[in-house]
């Protein structure tokens, strides 16, 4: 059984090979039971995968230049 240190913001490190067997990453909910004594930790939720090319993460109020631009024509005019 592996432990770990409750930092002064009463933060503590859940041991690796329980992230990795809950599949917890970062964002996922945690919910604490008190069984009697021991403390009971279960997984609430985990968020949706994110995708690895983070085409459409920002969002922006600004109108798109369209994909045909050329910079070059608009610094000449």
């Amino acid at each position: 059984m592996e432990s770990s240190s409750v930092t002064s913001k009463s933060q503590v490190t859940i041991p690796k090979e329980a992230r990795q067997r809950f599949g917890s990453r970062q964002g996922t909910q945690i919910e604490f039971e008190l069984v009697n004594d021991p403390i009971e930790m279960r997984v609430k939720s985990t968020p949706i995968e994110v995708s690895g090319s983070g085409f459409g993460m920002l969002k922006s109020d600004l109108t798109s230049v369209p994909a045909d631009l050329d910079p070059a024509r608009v610094i000449k005019k």
